[in-house]
């Protein structure tokens, strides 16, 4: 079973190629076995990507500049897989598969849709036959392809149908598969386990997160306001969740976690959410 970290989390900790080679050492030696490349984040990112991450409290940083293949190499970390998404896949697949291949990884995972209507039935049909054709055509070089979901996914799509739904029932398992998100099911007010236990086998990797709060003394209402927080800290059913995705023969874990780092450091984060993983895996 391989734990890794999701390279969102490291934007603001490889910002040279002495702190990225510093950061990578403390993620090898707290126990994690790779990492899950962004490759939006291991070449220079567009202006739109860089301003839609800060927005969302992970900037890339600067790490489209440094070589990842050596510090990798270097840190003896492996790679997951490699997050891509699927405009580019499409356009370039033998460049994104090459690039994948010289990582050591066979999984490339498709990050969800951008300016994209989830609430569209045909949107998404058509997005689901898409994947299949992508997934079938990197099966043919030894490749797996995985949808990752966010929360988006679980809007109706005016079929009686969510979009999940039909991404589920409308892919070839065969050639398409998922890195599910528990966390993002779980902010999505869905029941994470549900889904979990209905994508059975098809759930390949898992990404892993807990939610909760970091309210301290007295709450000036009694409403507080949830994000992600170190594996144990928060009221995810973790251990329920690990059962069934051990059930399930997934591949890997994932940690990513978001921007509620605890001392607002995410190397620091990563290494106490490493204690729950160790312990378990």
């Amino acid at each position: 079973m391989k734990k890794g970290v999701q390279q969102i989390m490291l934007g603001t900790v490889t910002a040279s190629e002495a702190q990225a080679r510093e950061t990578l050492k403390r993620i090898k030696a707290a126990g994690y076995d790779g990492l899950e490349l962004n490759r939006f984040m291991i070449h220079p990112a567009s202006m739109m990507v860089r301003l839609m991450t800060r927005a969302a409290g992970m900037p890339t940083g600067n790490g489209g500049k440094l070589d990842w293949h050596a510090l990798l190499t270097e840190s003896g970390l492996g790679v997951i897989s490699l997050h891509t998404d699927l405009g580019s896949l499409e356009r370039e697949m033998d460049a994104v598969l090459k690039e994948a291949q010289s990582f050591g990884t066979d999984i490339l995972v498709i990050t969800g849709m951008y300016r994209f209507d989830y609430t569209d039935r045909h949107a998404v049909q058509e997005l689901a036959a898409r994947l299949n054709k992508s997934g079938a055509a990197l099966k043919q070089q030894g490749m797996s392809l995985l949808y990752h979901n966010h929360n988006v996914e679980l809007l109706q799509t005016g079929s009686g149908r969510r979009a999940c739904d039909i991404l589920l029932e409308e892919t070839d398992p065969a050639c398409v598969n998922f890195e599910f998100d528990s966390y993002w099911f779980t902010d999505g007010g869905a029941d994470a386990k549900h889904w979990m236990k209905k994508l059975g086998s098809r759930m390949k990797l898992w990404h892993i997160t807990d939610r909760g709060s970091r309210q301290k003394g007295k709450a000036m209402t009694p409403i507080l306001k949830a994000d992600s927080v170190e594996l144990g800290s928060g009221n995810m059913d973790l251990d329920g969740l690990l059962a069934i995705a051990m059930e399930n023969g997934i591949e890997g874990v994932v940690l990513e976690s978001h921007r509620n780092w605890i001392d607002k450091d995410p190397v620091r984060s990563l290494e106490l959410s490493a204690g729950w993983l160790n312990e378990r895996f």
